[in-house]
């Protein structure tokens, strides 16, 4: 396949806001009392070692985003069984990830509501097999899709249970839809969106739909230097994807790209450090870089020019750390971004992953309009405009709903 056919069909992968249309919701359900209600949720939380041998959830975001649909289901009588991935355990027990510690704190968040086991214990579950469906939604009346974050992946709790129960969505699946498609249809202008992250490969039909769609595209972190070494500037030691030097090229050609004009760099004889110890040191440079040096962070300069756009804009979308950020010496940008964003004025959407992570570690979420659960779905939500799990829930609604 040519480069000019490959990134065409790449740019062709436009949103259509006909996908974008309304889900049936909780309020579509017949009464709930007294009925047996099997939620999917989005339950793949961090964990940490207590030091006693055991785990313990170190961040409840995402426990906490669906409290609201399990207590609605709660407070009208319902019993309601949840369930979730957690981690890999590729289709084996793997006690390493057992809903136990996530059970544990949601006791304390959703009182008297039931937590399986982590469905990817069974193989069945990402080889979405019907069997296996079968066996999940036996004794249950109806299901709730709650769970954004899982929706891209057509595996068997996502897709399955709409075929076979009445089925809705849950409070964050339709909050996070509703919001990600003011993306899509009619934002407000100007539209500004900025990209981080490490690899390109993931984010070439997203570059693509949204450079149609955004006036102006920043690209940030680790995923610029493929960028900028396809220009041919130097860029030492850093990460970059050889193979995609010609695409990245065809973008910068035919879209309004944006890449950093100073970079902050590590020494050769420097390692990241997340704790109190630091080796190595750092240094700003233009976008060339000596040998040896590793880009880490985007500049001050580049930081004020991202910071300015995001400023001026109607519509801001930002999915992806400008910088190995969890090491101070290269989370300027990363927190820079994030504060200009947070005092956006206009309507402000950050990715999941990192960058919320991000985002709650400064404390900025009261400032953005929508901070996504989604990781990778809000991503391809944004690129394609539908996900396998929306469209069960559209395609296969239950008459008992109408």
């Amino acid at each position: 396949m040519t480069l000019d056919t490959t990134a065409s069909i790449r740019a062709e992968r436009v949103p259509s806001p006909v996908t974008c249309r309304r889900l049936a919701r909780l309020e579509d359900l017949p009464p709930v009392a007294g009925r047996r209600v099997l939620v999917r949720a989005d339950l793949n939380a961090p964990l940490r070692e207590t030091g006693t041998g055991g785990y313990e959830v170190s961040d409840d975001f995402r426990l906490r985003a669906c409290v609201p649909t399990l207590t609605w289901l709660l407070e009208r009588g319902a019993h309601v069984s949840v369930c979730s991935h957690l981690g890999r355990p590729r289709g084996r027990v793997d006690l390493r990830y057992s809903m136990t510690p996530v059970r544990e704190r949601m006791a304390i968040l959703a009182p008297g509501v039931e937590v399986m086991e982590n469905l990817r214990f069974d193989p069945g579950e990402e080889a979405n097999d019907p069997e296996f469906v079968r066996r999940l939604v036996k004794g249950f009346d109806y299901y709730v899709n709650d769970a954004f974050g899982a929706c891209h992946r057509r595996h068997a709790s996502i897709v399955g249970p709409p075929l076979l129960l009445p089925s809705v969505a849950g409070r964050l699946l339709q909050r996070e839809v509703e919001a990600l498609s003011r993306l899509l249809i009619n934002p407000e202008r100007p539209f500004v969106a900025v990209l981080g992250g490490v690899k390109v490969a993931d984010k070439l039909g997203l570059l693509a739909s949204l450079s149609q769609k955004v006036d102006r595209l920043y690209l940030g972190g680790a995923m610029s230097f493929t960028f900028l070494a396809a220009m041919g500037h130097d860029v030492g030691n850093s990460p970059v994807e050889p193979t995609l030097f010609d695409e990245a090229l065809w973008l910068l050609c035919h879209y309004q790209l944006e890449l950093p004009v100073d970079l902050v760099a590590l020494s050769p004889d420097g390692s990241f450090e997340f704790g109190t110890a630091q080796s190595g040191s750092a240094r700003t440079f233009g976008v060339d870089l000596l040998p040896g040096w590793r880009g880490a962070d985007i500049g001050p300069a580049t930081r004020a020019s991202f910071g300015d756009a995001i400023a001026r804009a109607g519509t801001v979308l930002w999915d992806g750390p400008m910088g190995v950020f969890e090491d101070p010496r290269f989370g300027e940008g990363t927190r820079s971004v994030a504060q200009a964003v947070a005092s956006s004025q206009g309507f402000s959407v950050v990715g999941g992953g990192e960058t919320a992570a991000a985002v709650h570690a400064l404390h900025l979420e009261q400032g953005i309009d929508h901070v996504s659960s989604g990781g990778g779905a809000t991503l391809e939500f944004i690129e394609k405009g539908d996900l396998p799990g929306l469209a069960a829930l559209r395609e296969n609604v239950n008459v008992a709903l109408r």
